[in-house]
């Protein structure tokens, strides 16, 4: 009787640990099948992304077929479908997407700028003279006509707003200058000006140097020095010119 019930044992706990081993291993393999998916699904928006972009800016929604992306990207027509549904939401997505990078290069410029005057230059021409913002113009004025890309549109805006925001304090407290405007007022009235002067601008054919010229004038400095600025003396020559003369 001992045998047989330390050879029922040895049988039960030798299917226990089979059935514990195809536990893990079913357990596992959809975990990393996961991560291999989302990392590729990743991969190939971000390259149809690319290639729509590029194509957009060079022909325009209407001149651009889901055809000609997929081809420019290696893909198939219906990977777009799948993952963007029309080619109206990828324009939409691939304008915002390149938004965000031409805000974030802006930022950069204007970090490099050591006066409140070149701040404000730095950060208006590199925005104004990125030729995605037009893109994103006319994702705007699409939106009004296409309830379902309103989402998209709206998460991008108000992220501008706050990175904005975000980056304009912190220029302000590294550089000790005075604003005349908190970070927020300062961030949405700053996009404010500059999607209306680009949507002016290019419905008029206007050159990005006039656009940016017309955006400073509008939007005034950004930021002022905490103190004024010292008026440099005269120069020696001329102080001699002006002295009166000494009368004997």
């Amino acid at each position: 009787m001992t045998k047989v019930s330390d050879s029922g044992n040895s049988a039960r706990g030798a299917s226990a640990r089979k059935g514990s081993r195809l536990r893990m291993t079913h357990s596992s393999t959809p975990r990393h099948s996961a991560r291999a998916t989302r990392t590729a699904g990743q991969s190939m928006r971000s390259r149809l992304l690319d290639a729509a972009s590029a194509l957009f800016k060079a022909h325009g929604l209407n001149g651009t077929s889901i055809t000609a992306i997929a081809g420019a990207s290696d893909a198939f027509p219906s990977q777009i479908t799948y993952y963007f549904r029309t080619k109206e939401a990828l324009f939409v997505e691939a304008a915002c997407r390149d938004i965000r990078h031409i805000a974030e290069r802006a930022e950069k410029a204007a970090g490099r700028a050591r006066t409140p005057k070149a701040y404000t230059r730095a950060v208006v021409d590199s925005l104004v003279g990125a030729d995605g913002l037009a893109l994103f113009v006319e994702a705007l004025i699409l939106a009004r006509q296409r309830p379902d890309l309103v989402p998209q549109i709206a998460r991008t805006i108000e992220r501008l707003h706050v990175e904005g925001a975000r980056a304009y304090a912190r220029e302000m407290t590294r550089h000790g200058w005075r604003t005349p405007h908190a970070p927020e007022v300062a961030a949405r009235r700053f996009w404010t000006i500059a999607l209306g002067i680009a949507l002016e601008g290019h419905a008029t054919g206007r050159s990005a140097a006039a656009m940016s010229e017309a955006m400073r004038e509008a939007l005034g400095e950004l930021a002022e020095t905490s103190s004024a600025e010292p008026m440099p003396s005269p120069p020696a020559s001329f102080s001699r010119e002006i002295d009166p003369p000494r009368v004997p």
